[in-house]
């Protein structure tokens, strides 16, 4: 392993520790666990607790077994995450087990277990933590322990390492019998405090949750240590054959392949993507052993259900900079490695197995560059990248010091299609209307570009705000990564007029989600004047933002859908103003009704492509909209002859429907233009202004 600046610490606080009940202090030990890569990645491991509880029908106690539920991660686990099951009641199952032949079947009697009708599900491990005789059990995936499992010497090193404190089993899949296994090592070896699953990680255990908890630090630090005296000197990986280009170069290469290869894995389900170009990954890609490696596959079983049985090598080199070959040659790279996986799944099926799954890699590794992973939903593809860098972590460390091998692929197969697995999957829910769609929204820091953001955020889609006033942009970013997660969103400074800045925030964006499928085109300003009063300055302004300003950003949005060659939405958020005439307003209406007839021109051109270009028309959306603060809501308001409080209540009173228009009115449009709702509509224009007949389009 590569050293690291310190070692883990403990991080226990008796003081918080001495007011917890047992089951609060598993809850802390895992989360304190989760808390560090270097312990375990997210959602691998599992932890648990045996603790004297009322049973709530006889009153009396009962001993039951508290876990990790299926699906959890330990570092972000509340009480709720935890099955708690009967353990009276897991032993007497050993009475149901026919043999490894039907140790599926064990799964469905974990409910019948259940302690006070607790409804998160228990998980495929369960057994291995009930049949382990200590009260508190660790079962962690620490790099440097999965780097000796998966070591050719693996037995070998875990008794050098850790003499007879530790032990070691050989590879078995997890489940029922894998459990029985411990318990018969426990059993034979009294005095260990945990063992070395081969090919998968490290069990530590106790009868004291924080000794629990430090052993298993101990354990790792131990291993940690090791790694750093036995490859101090060692080239990692053979050594370099490749030199990383410089930062903005390798972000540039990875904006114009992440569209590319988006286009080509997006079949049923839009994928989403993410980059990292770290130390770590750098020093992989860049490395003579590299191929060989990548094409071992990983070894834990978390690992390789992210990120497949193995990675996709993409053709470039560094030191050409071969980019436009690499892209004409992607198609066949990404269809090659589909019917790679193909195979793989034929040589590999059982009668019973499931049906073939998405062919195409997650992982992609250029060298020079970094790695990209692309999976459906943006979470899941920067989790992907984590657990493949937790790969490359272990591939260092056992390859400097003995022979890195990966699980064999028929043992591979079976946890990636193992019918367990299945049934987790087909009990996940439906997918979000938007979900792996990515939205650039112009204007993002204004109550209809917020809005709008905040509609397509809660239907699954990832969003760029882009917005010139970036202190306004910051806090909109802010307030939606706190209510949907720092993954879904991004913010860019951009002003609409600047060439360079629109082609740079698709290149951001590009690298930070993979590309872009709707645009909502909402930047705007407004102005009033009589005509003899309008300036040429005002006027160009009006025509630079509100015209040549959706040009530029339309655009580069088809560029990218055309690379993509998976269709896309644009939507412009035009004014009623650019169908209905309106006094003092020469410059802002001509610039809308540009608009207008743009996005008409870009149907046209868009349609063979899949692209659908449509209008929302508002009207007076006061509430929210940066262009209604300062001087154009004075101008209007003299313009009518009423005051700032009354004007709303003016543009409600004179529409026909006689209600006001919100941002979120213009929102549901723009969502009904953004989603598969509206597939056969484009060329459209949609008013949302209350009801106005000058505007009627017919």
């Amino acid at each position: 392993m590569t050293s690291a600046p310190t070692r883990l610490a403990s991080l226990w606080d008796d003081a918080k520790a001495a007011k917890m009940s047992e089951s609060e202090k598993l809850l802390y030990r895992s989360n304190l666990l989760g808390s560090d890569k270097r312990v375990t990645n997210y959602g691998g491991g599992n932890t648990s607790a045996k603790v004297m509880e009322d049973d709530p029908l006889t009153g009396e106690k009962a001993e039951v077994l508290w876990v990790k539920g299926s699906g959890g991660d330990v570092g972000s686990i509340k009480m709720d995450g935890f099955s708690t099951l009967y353990m009276d009641k897991l032993r007497a199952l050993k009475g149901k087990y026919r043999g490894l032949e039907f140790e599926d079947e064990m799964v469905g009697y974990l409910p019948h277990c259940t302690f006070n009708l607790n409804p998160r599900a228990a998980s495929i491990d369960t057994p291995l933590h009930a049949y382990v005789p200590k009260n508190h059990v660790d079962h962690m995936h620490p790099d440097a322990i999965i780097a000796i499992a998966a070591s050719k010497d693996s037995k070998a090193m875990t008794a050098e390492i850790f003499g007879n404190d530790i032990g070691w089993l050989p590879w078995k899949k997890p489940g029922y019998e894998l459990g029985l296994w411990l318990e018969d090592f426990c059993l034979k070896n009294p005095d260990a405090k945990g063992v070395v699953l081969e090919s998968h990680g490290l069990f530590t255990w106790d009868d004291d949750a924080k000794t629990c908890y430090e052993l298993t630090l101990e354990i790792i630090n131990k291993a940690i240590g090791y790694f750093e005296e036995k490859t101090a000197n060692v080239p990692a990986f053979g050594g370099a054959v490749h030199q990383s280009l410089a930062a903005d170069a390798r972000r540039a290469v990875a904006a114009q392949l992440m569209p590319a290869i988006r286009g080509f894995v997006s079949g049923d389900q839009h994928m989403t993507g993410n980059f990292v170009d770290s130390e770590t990954v750098l020093e992989f890609v860049n490395a003579k052993d590299m191929r060989a490696l990548a094409a071992l596959g990983t070894s834990c079983p978390d690992h390789f259900l992210r990120t497949k049985i193995c990675p996709l090598v993409v053709d470039f080199d560094p030191a050409k900079n071969n980019i436009d070959a690499v892209l004409a040659g992607l198609e066949a790279q990404v269809a090659a490695y589909r019917e790679g996986y193909k195979a793989y799944y034929d040589r590999c099926k059982h009668d019973d197995s499931p049906a073939l799954r998405d062919p195409n890699a997650v992982v992609y590794l250029v060298p020079g560059v970094g790695m990209i992973t692309f999976a459906k939903d943006r979470a899941t593809a920067r989790i992907s990248g984590e657990f493949y860098v937790n790969a490359i972590n272990v591939m260092r460390g056992a390859s400097a010091v003995s022979e890195y091998c990966g699980l064999p692929e028929q043992e591979a197969f079976d946890i990636e299609y193992w019918l367990l697995e299945e049934a987790k999957l087909q009990r996940m829910p439906k997918p979000k209307s938007l979900a792996g769609r990515v939205a650039l929204i112009t204007g993002g820091a204004g109550g209809i570009g917020a809005a709008t953001a905040a509609r397509y955020l809660s239907e699954g889609a990832c969003v760029m705000l882009a917005d010139i006033n970036m202190d306004a942009l910051g806090e909109v970013r802010d307030g939606f990564a706190k209510q949907f997660g720092a993954d879904v969103v991004r913010a860019v400074e951009m002003n609409v007029t600047d060439e360079d800045a629109i082609i740079a925030a698709y290149a951001d964006m590009a690298v930070e989600f993979g590309g872009v499928d709707i645009l909502v085109s909402n930047a705007g300003i407004a102005s009033s004047a009589p005509i003899e009063e309008t300036t040429l300055a005002l006027w160009n302004k009006n025509m630079d933002i509100l015209s040549t300003g959706y040009f530029l950003v339309s655009r580069e949005a088809f560029k990218m859908m055309r690379t993509q060659d998976i269709g896309g939405s644009v939507v412009f958020i035009a004014s009623k103003n650019g169908l209905a005439a309106s006094p003092n307003a020469a410059a802002y209406c001509t610039a809308k009704a540009s608009e207008i007839h743009l996005a008409r021109c870009l149907a046209l051109e868009g349609a063979e492509a899949g692209i659908r270009v449509n209008v929302v028309n508002p009207d007076a959306v006061l509430r929210g909209s940066k262009i209604w603060e300062g001087d154009w809501l004075d101008q209007r308001a003299s313009t009518y002859g009423t005051d700032k409080e009354g004007l709303e209540e003016m543009y409600r009173a004179r529409s026909m429907l006689k209600r006001s228009v919100l941002p979120e009115d213009i929102a549901e449009t723009a969502y009904f233009f953004a989603s598969e709702k509206s597939s056969k509509s484009t060329g459209n224009i949609i008013n949302v202004d209350a009801g106005n007949v000058q505007a009627f389009t017919r």
